[in-house]
C-alpha cells in the first residue's frame, strides 16, 4: 500500500515530534531547516498510519539498518517499507515483500542532467514527449525506486539502470503535483 502526504508544509512539527519514536525524533531534529524536519516526520507518520491500518501495529516503529544502510523495522523485519520525499510531498510504501519507492515534484530539468542519467532511447522519448519534465521524472522515479529496492544508491552510470530491471514490476502514478514509482520483485508477487 502507498501512503502520500502532499501537504507536508502544513505539518505541525511540535505535535509530530511527540508522536514519533525517540529515534525518529532525534533524526528529524538533525535537519537544519524546518522543511527537512517536516518531510522526515511526515514520512514516518505515514509509516505509522500504514502499520496500524494494515497490521494493527500501534507502537512507533524502531529501525535497524542493513549493511548497505537501508532501514527496516527492528521488531517486524517481515514488513517492508520505502520512504521518499520531494518538495512538500512525503511518501511511504509498505509491503509484505521488498519494495522501493521514489516520489518527485516537477522542476526544471537541465539537458545536462538528462544526458548524464538517461540512455539514448529514454532521451528520445523525453525529447519527443508533450511534457518532457514529467517524462524525465517517469524514468527517474523508476530508476530510484529500483535502486532502493535492490539496496543501492545513485550509481555513476544511471543510464542503464532500467535495462537490468526486466524481472521487476513497476507502478507509476502521476498527479498534477507529483509523480511516484514503486518497484517490486516480479517473482515474489
Amino acid at each position: 500500500m502507498v501512503y502520500v502526504n502532499d501537504h507536508t508544509d502544513q505539518l505541525d512539527i511540535a505535535t509530530a515530534l511527540n508522536m514519533v519514536s525517540m529515534q525518529r525524533r532525534e533524526q528529524a531534529l538533525r535537519f537544519r531547516f524546518e522543511a527537512g524536519r517536516r518531510l522526515c516526520l511526515a514520512a514516518y507518520l505515514l509509516l505509522m498510519e500504514g502499520l496500524e491500518k494494515e497490521y494493527g501495529i500501534t507502537e512507533p516503529p524502531i529501525f535497524d539498518y542493513t549493511p548497505e544502510g537501508k532501514p527496516f523495522l527492528a521488531h517486524h523485519p517481515d514488513i517492508h517499507f520505502s520512504f521518499s520525499h520531494s518538495g512538500t510531498v512525503a511518501l511511504c510504501a509498505i509491503s509484505n515483500q521488498p519494495v522501493g519507492a521514489d516520489v518527485e515534484t516537477p522542476r526544471k530539468i537541465s539537458p545536462e542532467l538528462i544526458r548524464h542519467t538517461m540512455n539514448d532511447e529514454e532521451v528520445g522519448l523525453i525529447n519527443s514527449s508533450p511534457d518532457p519534465t514529467m517524462q524525465f521524472l517517469y524514468f527517474w522515479t523508476r530508476k530510484e525506486a529500483f535502486l532502493k529496492l535492490i539496496s543501492k544508491g545513485i550509481l555513476n552510470d544511471m543510464k542503464m539502470v532500467l535495462t537490468e530491471a526486466e524481472n521487476y514490476l513497476f507502478e507509476t502514478i502521476q498527479s498534477d503535483h507529483y509523480i511516484y514509482s514503486i518497484a517490486r520483485h516480479r517473482h515474489l508477487t
